[in-house]
Order: structure tokens, then sequence, then C-alpha cells
């Protein structure tokens, strides 16, 4: 038995996974607010509690909103801010009493969806989270990948490529960089694009339905968010030229948006043929702590 926990900012998730990938049972408390000891018991508790309704004891996998240091073992670049520094790992080994493996929650969505759902059968697959953020996960060859600094998919710290046609001006963003990917493609930043252009202060899921309503001043800036989507995407299948990249997040909803993509991407990408695979997850929003409980696969 495979247990999965997806540490959110909000909640935490677990689930157990049978043998065949079948869910045993999930259950979600709150995630206490920055309490780090707390979270831990709550992670505890947790796993005590499936164990003892299931039976059996079983391996144990955990996504977070950030990664491990791969000099000390201490989480960094984590959004849950009370989990930065911490040695996660190793607390929870001993609360445990065994070996847990941990990876970013961007990484789970990336395993989950290429063990068994819309990147299945595929060698390498690219996990895309649009939403409050942006990120990404890399599986090639069912493992993930996680690179020297633990950052292997992080495509949205770098830099939005610039179009004569779509000038763009330098944004900040909280990293401390400007112009990020995720300054333009994460939801405020897409309602942050929306106002400058407009002059309306709407919500990322304001437009998207005023668009669907046939609002063209919103239709068109979905349509600047797609093209420019379809720029950073091309310099990440540039570099990985993945077989399949699957969209998640809530702004992977967005009206007509997987469809336009090999459109607004193969115009940037390296080849006279181009037929990466765009697709919206099977498992939904399940697919976080599916993938945390695949680690052990």
């Amino acid at each position: 038995m495979r247990l999965g926990i997806d540490l959110g900012g909000t909640k935490i998730e677990i689930c157990a996974l049978a043998a065949d990938g079948g869910c045993l049972l999930r259950r979600r408390v709150p995630t206490p607010q920055g309490d780090y000891p707390a979270t831990l018991r709550a992670i505890a508790t947790l796993v005590a509690d499936a164990e003892h309704e299931l039976g059996r004891r079983g391996s144990v996998g955990i996504g977070i909103p950030g990664a491990e240091s791969q000099r000390d073992g201490r989480i960094k670049n984590a959004n849950s801010t009370c989990l930065i520094g911490q040695p996660l790992r190793h607390d929870l080994q001993a609360l445990l009493g065994r070996e847990i493996r941990l990876a970013n929650d961007a990484n789970c969505f990336a395993l989950s969806e290429a063990v068994d759902g819309a990147g299945q059968g595929a060698r390498c697959v690219f996990g895309v989270i649009l939403g409050t953020g942006v990120g990404g996960g890399i599986v090639i060859d069912g493992r993930v990948l996680v690179g020297a600094h633990a950052i292997a998919g992080e495509w949205g710290h770098n830099p939005l490529p610039a179009d004569a046609a779509d000038p763009l001006p330098p944004l900040p963003c909280y990293c401390g960089r400007s112009g990020c990917v995720e300054t333009w493609l994460s939801g405020p930043g897409l309602a942050a694009d929306h106002r400058r252009v407009t002059g309306e202060t709407l919500t990322a899921s304001d437009i998207a339905g005023r668009a669907a309503a046939g609002d063209s001043t919103c239709a068109a800036t979905l349509e600047r968010h797609g093209r420019r989507l379809g720029r950073a995407l091309a310099g990440v299948i540039n570099l990985l030229d993945p077989d399949v990249v699957v969209l998640g997040g809530g702004l992977s909803q967005l009206p007509g948006l997987s469809a336009s993509l090999p459109e607004f991407c193969g115009r940037h990408v390296f080849s006279d043929d181009f037929h990466t695979r765009f697709r919206l997850p099977v498992h939904g929003d399940s697919s976080g702590v599916r993938g945390a409980a695949w680690l052990w696969n």
C-alpha cells in the first residue's frame, strides 16, 4: 500500500493507493497555519488513522510546496513559509518511524499523470501548473527529474520570451527578478494584464466567464495569455522535447486554451514537424496526492 500526502497551504490531504493504483482512502484536514510542529503532528495523525482504518502499513510519499536543499536537506522555496529552513524529511522520518520520500508538489502532479494519467506510456512528460503561481515538473521514463539544485521544471522563473508584436514592460517578480513567466501567466498575472489594458479589475475566473459570454475585451485578454503561454512553453519544448505536456492548475481550464496551444506554441518550436500533445489531467485535483504516493513506484 502506498500512502501519498499533499501538504498544501490550506489543507493536508492523504490518499492510499492499492498496487493497481486504485484509491482505497482519501482524507483531508486544514493545514495548521504558520505552525511547523502542529503540521508534523497533523501528518502523523493522518498516516496513523489511515493505517488503522485499512489495517496495514504503507510506504509514505509527500508532496510539498517547495523543495529540499541538496546541500543540507532543509526546505527552501516554499510558499508555506513555516517550512523554510526546516529538516522536514528528518523530522517526519523520526515521527513516523520509517523512510519517506519527498518531492515538490508540481513534480508529484507530473508523476501522477505520467504513471496512470494523461501522459501514461510517454517517455517524457512535462507537467505544468498554471494557478496562483506557475510551476512545473519533469518525468522521464517514470521517474521524477529533480536536478542538481532541486529546481528542475521551474520554468515560471525564467523570463517570458520577447516578441516584437507584443512588447512587455519588465514587471518585478517576488523572486527578485523581473519579467518572469509567472508574473504574466499566473492567475494574478492574467488579471493584472487585463486591468492594465482595459482599466477593469476582474479575477481570472471572471475574465474567463465574460469571454465565454461573448465579451470581446475579455476574449482578447485570454488570447494574449494563450500566445504568451505558447512562447514560454516553446522554450521548454526546445530544451526538453517532451512527448506530452499536461496542463494543471485553475487556469488550465480556460476556454479553448489546450486546443489553441499547438498553434500558439508550434510556431516558436525549432522543428519542421510539431506533434507534442497538450492534455488536461485525468486525475484533476487528485494528481498531487496520487503522485506523492507514486514516489514509491
